[in-house]
């Protein structure tokens, strides 16, 4: 007789309370009838984790619905009704004794006993020994049993957090990074924080990186990117790409050749406008104006006056110097990756990115090629490099519509979303506007991590995307309250609502808002500050005071 027939999962773990008795299953739902007796002595909600004992295997529920239909004509007593979504069972295992597992393959059967799930069951649930998991929080209705993530299931195959403002995806956010830090010390995760929030969260443990300390020099931009940071968006601008095409190769070349009257170059090396080798702005100036000399009067010379116009205004922005400011241009790509995606670790598994004070009309070049930096350093290193990258406010520059302006962000994104699980680049979500997000990274997330969500367009866009039979818990997300969240997919064991852990403040992300009530009653500012506020917002490149 195999294990499996011999398990008898109420000797083992043994539930503290029948409730009712199952009439109905039809698929993954079951209905069970409320008995009288229970009812006075115990309380179901929804949500709520109930057993079925069957011969091979204690059966899973959630509760996905209540309802109480018509009296009986003849004794006038109501029949309260619990409807159960079946989620997996615990069975016993020859090796690892009781254990669970998603799916269901003892299904319950008319009258079989429904019973409420204790501590012990709920803790061999959703505690797994056997895996690598992180704690996050509690589960809503049992605060004494931990909420617990599945670390490869989660990081490997992509995530999102999504809720509406105040909701709490920062603290989420903060919880589940800080949960892995104790033990995975040579973890890599790039936080792209566009609100500047998230400079205190991690303390030592984060390489925090503003514009004032960034150096993303603008030759390691793929000619996507340096086409949308060097020309104009007007009838002139397939003129200006074919122009820049050739001006980069040619600067490329002659930096290249430079370079190799110092250093020994391998004769097969191939100069695109890809390659990601130096340059000079100077030789790409050089270039227009040569080419501008040749022209005749007649032609068209407006496309090479307007590219030329473009790079001399963001070489002499400050707001720009982090990329196009540098006077000596040298090879420093090592060094940029090293720092930016923490090679090697040295003790700061996390950058924290801050581009609060980056320009909006280049934000989406930056995080475009540090998506697709981090996707080509995975591959060339053979996916021994696992990195997360994790995209705060992410329909701001992968937005469903965006058009060609948001092409290569957009593009750079999708492509760690459909091919980075097999190089080890994993992508986080966090947005308040899931319905406004690039539905094809949005649908390549495996775990949801739904906060309070109060728009139906939101809702059904996260219904759409969730492929669990618990999906009637998606009902609750107008209704959650703050760290509160619905979590679905493969990161967790199975369907849970949690309460994320509470964070000390210093741990906690720091998210602008100002009380109008306190502030009208008594704050004021000098002239003299407003200056200084003047001077900061013409060059941000500086740091924002904290």
């Amino acid at each position: 007789m195999n294990s499996t027939a011999e398990h008898k999962p109420g000797q083992r773990a043994q539930p503290a309370l029948r409730v009712g008795h199952i009439v109905s299953v039809t698929g993954a739902q079951a209905v069970a009838i409320m008995e009288r007796s229970a009812g006075q002595s115990s309380r179901v909600e929804i949500g709520a984790a109930l057993v079925i004992p069957t011969p091979h295997a204690l059966v899973v529920g959630l509760v996905s619905a209540l309802s109480v239909p018509m009296p009986d004509a003849t004794s006038g007593e109501e029949v309260h009704l619990i409807e159960l979504n079946l989620a997996g069972e615990i069975i016993l295992d020859p090796i690892k004794g009781q254990v669970f597992r998603r799916g269901v393959t003892s299904l319950p059967t008319l009258g079989d006993t429904v019973q409420i799930a204790d501590r012990e069951v709920l803790s061999l649930v959703y505690t797994r020994p056997d895996i690598s998991t992180i704690e996050i929080g509690n589960l809503y209705l049992h605060p004494d049993v931990p909420a617990r993530l599945l670390v490869d299931d989660l990081f490997g195959k992509h995530f999102m957090i999504v809720g509406t403002t105040g909701s709490g995806k920062s603290t989420a956010l903060i919880c589940i990074l800080k949960g892995i830090l104790p033990e995975y010390r040579q973890a890599r995760v790039v936080v792209l924080d566009v609100h500047g929030e998230y400079a205190a969260a991690f303390g030592k443990e984060a390489e925090l990186v503003d514009p004032s300390t960034l150096n993303l020099p603008f030759w390691l931009l793929n000619f996507q990117e340096l086409s949308v940071a060097f020309t104009t968006p007007d009838e002139q601008r397939d003129a200006q790409i074919e122009i820049l095409s050739d001006a980069v190769v040619w600067a490329k070349r002659r930096y290249s050749d430079a370079y190799a009257g110092r250093v020994r170059r391998p004769d097969s090396t191939v100069i695109t406008v890809d390659t990601p080798v130096p340059f000079r702005l100077a030789d790409l100036i050089a270039y227009i104006d040569e080419q501008l000399g040749r022209l005749d009067r007649t032609l068209n010379t407006l496309p090479f006056k307007r590219l030329k116009s473009r790079v001399e205004a963001l070489v002499s922005d400050a707001r720009y110097s982090f990329m196009f400011g540098s006077v000596m241009i040298e090879d420093t790509m090592t060094d940029v990756l090293g720092r930016l995606f923490r090679v090697p670790v040295d003790g700061k598994p996390i950058t924290v990115l801050d581009l609060s004070t980056v320009p909006g009309e280049i934000l989406d070049v930056v995080i475009s090629v540090m998506s697709r930096l981090a996707f080509d350093l995975a591959s060339w290193s053979e996916a021994r490099l696992p990195v997360l990258i994790v995209c705060e406010e992410a329909h701001r520059y992968a937005p469903a519509d965006g058009g060609s302006k948001f092409l290569p962000t957009r593009q750079a994104l999708a492509r760690i979303a459909k091919e980075g699980r097999k190089y080890g680049v994993s992508l986080a979500l966090i947005t308040q506007r899931p319905s406004e997000l690039d539905q094809t990274i949005l649908s390549q997330c495996s775990t949801v991590i739904a906060m309070r969500l109060s728009t139906e367009r939101d809702q059904a866009v996260i219904r759409a995307n969730t492929h669990e039979g618990a999906i009637d818990m998606l009902d609750f997300l107008p209704l959650l309250g703050d760290r509160e969240a619905i979590v679905l997919g493969q990161g967790s064991v199975m369907p849970m609502r949690i309460r994320f852990k509470e964070l000390r403040q210093a741990r906690a992300a720091h998210t602008p808002s100002k009380s109008f009530s306190a502030a009208w009653r008594s704050t004021d500012i000098s002239r003299e500050e407003l200056s200084q506020i003047v001077r900061r917002w013409r060059a941000p490149a500086k740091a924002k005071p904290g």
